[in-house]
């Protein structure tokens, strides 16, 4: 997914500074606090910086409607810098929950705890101290990006700090409740009635990503630009079905994305047993002696190449590949269509409808 280098550099410039400083904070606690300082710091490196870049966009699409809007200010580049660190917190405790051995071509936080507690020859069990860690650190990044945000809104206006704060804790307690409902989801299918595997799936992505990747960042910004109702609810008209597109396109390539260039395993999901929409449908096309068949290897930690290969072959011969191609088209002209006649500035929109692109056709 390729981007305008400009606002990727400045949300990164603002998380690097912000790290430095607690760096710095925690020089006098020793070797061990810098391991761990160091191991949120990483977790917070790279990215396609993608909620940031809707945080700003939606303060842009509001600001320019009435003026000309330059770079962002800091209280909304503090709040674009507060989301991916949250980001950050989020994939820790996401690569745990999944046993995930990689992220963004990197050893996962808990296995580079794991191996710096192996290599330096301490006591007791280094994975258990690799996921403990990882906890921790996650929660570590949670607080940070609580320090950015205040840190940011202490330079706005009192109303639009409290609209920004409503968005961004609305934006926490639904990724949350998204991540379980998506760890439930593993579980709970065999429950339900094949023909709700979908609806469920839907909500899923709702939650953990629709609403968190694009909709409230779009709405953090908006607001602290002083968005009114009609502004905001055409952002978020856009945003969730943008959201949505972007997380069918985000489960196409956890099943079919080459490693090279997501970072993750090809067929990662599979192995981690991602009941996604994707895998929903597919069930649905199959006869019951194959879905059995499907549904006890999905979810096996240790599939190999071939076991992958040909799950990935019944999903297309399935037809599920195309009709998930088809309602990414169907949510990102839902999206577009939001945007036509809503009293956003011109440029902006134009803008918004580029990171649409990229969030929908996109490799990585």
């Amino acid at each position: 997914m390729s981007a305008p280098a400009e606002p990727i550099e400045a949300i990164s410039q603002r998380v690097d500074m912000f790290i430095s400083a607690q760096r710095e904070d925690v020089m006098d606690a020793g070797a061990e606090a810098d391991r761990f300082v160091s191991a949120a710091a990483d977790a917070a490196t790279g990215g396609k910086r993608l909620r940031g870049r809707f945080c700003i966009a939606g303060w842009r699409a509001v600001e320019e409607a009435s003026a000309p809007a330059g770079d962002a200010p800091h209280p909304v580049l503090a709040a674009a810098a507060a989301l991916e660190v949250f980001h950050a917190a989020a994939l820790v405790h996401d690569d745990l929950i999944d046993n995930s051995d990689t992220r963004r071509g990197r050893p996962a936080a808990h296995r580079a705890l794991e191996t710096g507690h192996r290599v330096s020859g301490w006591l007791g069990d280094a994975d258990a101290f690799g996921r403990s860690g990882a906890i921790l650190v996650g929660d570590l990044l949670v607080a940070w990006s609580d320090d950015l945000l205040e840190e940011g809104l202490a330079e706005t206006t009192p109303d639009r700090a409290a609209a920004a704060r409503r968005e961004y804790a609305l934006m926490r307690r639904e990724v949350t409740l998204g991540q379980f409902l998506d760890i439930a989801e593993e579980s709970a299918f065999a429950t339900e009635p094949d023909e709700r595997h979908a609806e469920r799936a839907l909500r899923v992505a709702s939650f953990k990503s629709a609403r968190y990747s694009v909709q409230q960042p779009l709405a953090i910004g908006a607001a602290l630009a002083g968005a009114d109702a009609a502004q905001a609810a055409a952002l978020a008209a856009f945003g969730h079905p943008l959201g949505m597109a972007f997380q069918l396109r985000d489960d196409v390539l956890g099943v079919f994305g080459d490693e090279s260039a997501t970072g993750k395993p090809s067929g990662d999901d599979l192995r981690e047993g991602k009941r996604t929409v994707l895998i929903a449908y597919a069930r649905e096309a199959l006869a019951p002696g194959s879905r059995r068949i499907v549904d006890e290897l999905i979810g096996q930690p240790d599939l190999d190449a071939e076991q992958i290969a040909s799950l990935q072959q019944t999903i297309v011969d399935t037809g599920a590949l195309d009709r998930i191609e088809r309602l990414i088209v169907d949510y990102a002209r839902e999206a577009d269509r939001a945007l036509s006649g809503a009293r956003l500035g011109n440029a902006a929109v134009g803008e918004l409808r580029d990171l649409a692109r990229a969030a929908t056709v996109r490799t990585t």
